[in-house]
């Protein structure tokens, strides 16, 4: 860790010191600021997203104050705008942690062989450890999330876990068997709780309830709010929020090339005092930016049956920084493949965008059925990525519910617009009337999904 320190504090150092090079063009401030736009866009987003789930008085939907969790009671619906590709199928448990000062003691419910995911993100949205199922059991337990710089004691036989960020967000998963579920999920919640080390052992204390910040905008979805923060603002939040989330030890590449424009770690930024070169550029570069992000799926591996391949580096980026920004905009808050993949229908078997204008098909046959070891669904997203409104409230159908299979044992899911009829409606995706794509999610998905073997089916438009 000290030597860790030791190379943070060199690097600073150097990157501090002013560079004796040629002024710096606006066409290379322009390219620079491409990458240091898509480098910060994550960081960004996950400030933004926590401003607004953490400004409130009180637990609530998907909403509490910072290290409280936040507990959705119910599947969200078409009016939830908190995270974009929101899921149907588990109930989350939010919470948005900040160990600056001291560490966060989780402990976790024994869930009696339900399966459940907790996964720990940092700021840069990098899921730095899970909990739960798959790795640590169902027998439930404590473990502490430690900042990057604390070098404390714990209680004995209590777990660490070490954050790279002070703060970050974890977004648990409970597998949910449909409303009827709720009561017993609502009582594995009620055993997810969150204790300063200080307090730890120590009685229950009721905390004020803080007084939310009238200036932060609660209306626009926080991927909107970024889409609309002007450059300047928005390399200034980059900036500040670097101070307290330091960049991870593999990003010194883009950092030393951020120098050149004077974005520094720890240093706050000014657009408005930059080099009118800098300034030039990095304006052009900031809308640009967002837009080769907002595209990135047209440019996703597409299957021979119109299905975009997400990828393998899911959760943890490396330093793919474009990958990361994408999925932080297409889907905020994405586990690792290893606890579940997310294979998305942007195209019909012909190649053409899906619309609620046609119906659809998607046919398993009986050996295709989606391989997961928990559980899987097909969520349906209208073009700005959220639910939609339909007749029935379904916005996802999957292996819980109640699907009616082919006498040869394949399966075959309806999807449009309007109802496929009584006989068939058990099967029947609701999909908006203009643009839309789809999620498959695979929960402890089998080696199959994950190697190649297994891809979904075409979505066959029906004549």
């Amino acid at each position: 860790m000290k030597s860790l320190l030791a190379l943070v504090a060199l690097a600073t150092a150097f990157l501090s010191a002013a560079a004796s090079a040629a002024p710096v063009t606006e066409d290379e401030a322009y390219m620079i600021g491409i990458e240091a736009y898509t480098y910060a866009y994550p960081l960004v987003l996950m400030e933004t997203t926590r401003r607004v789930s953490t400004n409130t008085g009180a637990p609530g939907r998907m909403r509490a104050p910072v290290n409280h969790f936040a507990h959705m009671k119910a599947y969200p619906d078409a009016s939830f705008k908190d995270v974009v590709r929101p899921n149907a199928d588990t109930l989350y448990s939010s919470l948005w942690f900040d160990v600056g000062k001291e560490p966060l003691v989780l402990t976790l419910p024994n869930t009696q062989g339900r399966y459940h995911v907790i996964p720990l993100m940092d700021m840069w949205t990098d899921v730095f450890a899970t909990l739960g199922t798959r790795t640590t059991g169902n027998d439930g337990g404590t473990a502490a999330i430690v900042g990057p710089h604390w070098n404390g004691t714990l209680p004995k036989g209590m777990r660490m876990v070490r954050s790279p960020t002070d703060m970050g967000w974890i977004i648990g998963r409970i597998q949910t068997n449909g409303a009827a579920d709720y009561d017993h999920i609502h009582m594995l919640q009620a055993g997810l709780k969150a204790t300063p080390l200080s307090r730890w052992g120590k009685p229950d204390a009721a905390a004020a309830a803080p007084t939310p910040d009238a200036s932060v905008d609660m209306k626009t979805p926080p991927v909107k709010q970024v889409a609309q923060m002007a450059p300047g603002a928005f390399f200034a939040s980059f900036a500040d929020l670097m101070k307290r989330n330091p960049p991870h030890a593999s990003d010194y590449a883009i950092l030393l090339r951020m120098e050149r424009i004077g974005l520094v770690p720890g240093q706050a930024f000014d657009l408005a005092k930059a080099d009118p070169a800098v300034q030039r550029g990095l304006t052009r570069a900031a809308a640009d930016a967002y837009q080769r992000i907002v595209t990135r799926r047209k440019a996703l591996p597409i299957t021979r049956n119109g299905w975009g391949a997400i990828g393998s580096t899911v959760g943890v980026y490396g330093n793919d920084y474009l990958a990361r920004a994408f999925i932080g905009f297409a889907g905020l808050g994405a586990l690792p493949p290893e606890e579940a993949i997310y294979p998305m229908a942007p195209f019909d078997g012909d190649g053409k965008p899906l619309t609620g204008a046609s119906n659809y098909v998607l046919h398993f046959e009986k050996d295709q059925i989606p391989p997961a070891d928990a559980f899987w669904s097909l969520t349906m997203y209208s073009e700005d990525q959220f639910f939609v409104a339909n007749p029935i409230d379904r916005f996802a159908i999957g292996d819980r519910d109640k699907l009616v299979f082919n006498a040869d044992g394949s399966l075959d899911l309806y999807i449009q617009n309007a109802s496929p009829g009584a006989a068939k409606e058990a099967n029947w995706l609701p999909a908006p009337t203009g643009p839309f794509t789809m999620n498959l999610r695979l929960y402890l998905p089998q080696r199959a999904a994950t190697d190649g073997r297994w891809t979904p089916p075409p979505v066959k438009r029906v004549p």
